[in-house]
């Protein structure tokens, strides 16, 4: 056990922690020349094509120091705040943490926040300054602000480049000498994290866990903490570039399990796996719940694929613990499930998982958080989504979810960044001047601000180099009203939003008029209404396609005109009775993009 070492990368976002991952994939030739390729773990199609990582990749590396053999188990954890779970959960499984920062940008807000979840689990924390051939990188200054943060001494920071490949055997040899080999009794009874699971349709459910105390055979009859039910292990093995079988996993080491589970509810990220024989007394304490940010209803776009869009969610939750999801209905859209995700990145990236693993078509709604309202008689109501708010005569008053938002940036860019936060009713509570011109600012801002459209606008208004980290304060009082877009009269509850009362006309209007672009003309009138209550605050109207019916009369009275006019229009207000308004999947999505 004492040649075993676990640990994680964590970075920001394109600070280069696939790149650097490669890298030490290739110099403990893990991975074939033949099988090489960029971003080798990254094995989902979404992960490449967007250059991100999405899911935490576990592989284990073989090293040969000082004449002895080390297992090197590596996680690759991705960067975007919309996906901190996922690194929250490869830091339980490890003992320590390369800290990489790109020399050209230096530090940024999810470096900061990433290194908190390692410092509060205890990891060694080896800094690692990524990017050094760049003709751009400042190692002085950026070594400045490495240690400011830390707190290590300069020489503790490895210089690397993860293109070239230069520095990549000092990290391996600050590795093994640094990180602290795994504690754990290989003779006590087993007990295991789980901290990540796939669905493979032949085999079932592949759990990957991370072995704390006693040892686990092929074979065994194990059992699930939580669920508390038992399997057999059909195969254990530890992740290479493939999963490789072993007869036996013992104490520190960080492998899967296979045990021919089909139900996904069966299997929780953060249990604890025991034997049933001899079982463990109490489980590892595990992974807090995951308090989702963002809330959208998904459904599908066929009635008729709703349990198929059931066990699909069900399916991509095993892979990705941090959604959530429970059924609703709708009068426009039918049967379906509001989703909490958290953040409109991580909300895009399971539609398009959707839609490519499983081959579902589904609308979302507009993504809105969730409010408390309390009632008249003083009972609190937690509203999801707007048809949820009680009566107006039965409110007593809502609380919205506020943030405490971290963004660091360039302090040229301080004036565009101040007037967009206070634009979305921030409030600022802090700056701070890091070094002469990178600035760090704290603001209080409602979260169903920032929902929408806040990061993309921030990072356009830095060109980029803003980076922004947020957690939950609390809730205050804040003035909502709910706005109903109403297509002839009838409301269509999948665009009404919760929104303040300050914002809602603007917002209103501007739904109305995107609305009339995107809604295709019908044989009669349809008029788009904003309404608050019965008030309305906003029309446009798509004029019918009309046949041109007087085109028979030439010449004579005009009464004849006007009775072959006056029948078109009682035609059509028939129509418009049984007609009903076909809304496209793009009018769902322009509301989020309405700028």
């Amino acid at each position: 056990m004492k040649n075993i070492r676990n640990f994680c990368i964590i970075a920001h976002i394109d600070h280069g922690k696939s790149t650097l991952a490669d890298r030490l994939l290739e110099t403990t030739k893990t991975v074939s020349e033949r099988d090489s390729q960029a971003q080798v773990l990254d094995d989902m199609d979404l992960e490449r094509e967007r250059g991100i990582t999405i899911k935490s990749h576990a592989i284990q590396m073989d090293y040969i120091f000082e004449g002895e053999k080390y297992k090197l188990n590596l996680i690759d954890t991705p960067g975007h705040v919309d996906f901190s779970y996922e690194v929250s959960r490869s830091i339980a499984a490890c003992e320590g943490a390369l800290l990489i920062v790109d020399a050209t940008q230096g530090i940024q807000a999810q470096t900061i926040s990433n290194l908190y979840l390692a410092l509060d689990n205890d990891l060694e924390i080896i800094p690692v300054l990524n990017k050094i051939d760049l003709d751009a990188a400042m190692p002085e200054e950026v070594k400045d602000q490495i240690v400011d943060l830390i707190g290590c001494d300069r020489d503790d920071i490895i210089e690397a480049s993860g293109k070239t490949g230069y520095g990549i055997d000092d990290i391996l040899h600050a590795i093994i000498k640094r990180i602290p080999a795994p504690k754990g009794d290989e003779s006590a009874p087993l007990q295991a994290l789980i901290f990540d699971s796939v669905f493979n349709s032949f085999r079932g459910i592949i759990s990957y866990f991370r072995i704390i105390n006693g040892e686990v055979r092929k074979g065994d009859l194990v059992k699930f903490f939580a669920t508390g039910k038992e399997y057999y292990a059909d195969e254990v093995g530890v992740l290479k570039l493939k999963p490789e079988p072993k007869d036996v996993l013992k104490a520190g080491d960080v492998g899967y399990i296979i045990s021919g589970i089909k139900t996904s509810k069966e299997v929780k990220v953060g249990d604890t796996v025991t034997h049933v024989a001899r079982p463990c007394e109490k489980a590892i304490d595990g992974f807090e719940n995951v308090k989702p940010m963002v809330f959208a209803g998904v459904y599908p776009i066929d009635a008729d694929d709703y349990e198929e869009l059931r066990s699909s969610i069900e399916k991509l939750q095993l892979n990705d613990a941090s959604l959530t999801f429970e059924p609703e209905s709708s009068a426009a859209l039918g049967f379906g499930f509001r989703c909490g995700f958290l953040g409109l990145l991580h909300m895009e990236i399971i539609q398009e998982r959707l839609d490519r693993e499983f081959d579902m078509d589904v609308i979302t709604t507009v993504p809105n958080v969730s409010y408390k309202a309390y009632t008249t008689k003083g009972e609190m109501i937690e509203v999801h989504n707007p048809s949820s708010l009680p009566d107006p005569n039965h409110l007593d008053y809502i609380e919205e979810p506020f943030i405490t938002a971290h963004i660091i940036t360039k302090s040229e860019y301080l004036g565009g960044i101040m007037t967009l936060c206070i634009g979305k009713r921030g409030v600022i509570k802090n700056q701070v001047y890091l070094t002469s011109d990178r600035i760090e600012l704290t603001f209080e801002i409602p979260l169903g601000e920032i929902v929408i459209d806040f990061y993309d606008k921030l990072k356009s208004i830095s060109k980029g180099y803003a980076s922004f980290d947020y957690f939950q304060s609390g809730y205050k009082p804040a003035k909502l009203i709910r706005l109903e877009i109403l297509l002839n009269a009838e409301p269509v509850d999948a665009l009404s939003t919760l929104i303040h009362q300050d914002n809602a006309y603007n917002f209103g209007k501007r739904i109305c008029e995107k609305l009339k672009e995107l809604i295709p003309r019908q044989q009669f009138d349809i008029a788009i209404q904003a309404a608050i209550g019965s008030k309305i605050i906003s029309r446009e109207t798509v004029k019918a396609v009309r046949k041109d019916v007087t085109a028979k009369c030439y010449g004579g009275d005009i009464t004849r005109k006007r009775k072959l006019l006056e029948k078109q229009k009682k035609g059509k207000k028939r129509m418009r009775q049984v007609g009903n308004v076909e809304v496209p999947q793009s009018a769902f999505l322009a509301v989020l993009k309405l700028d």
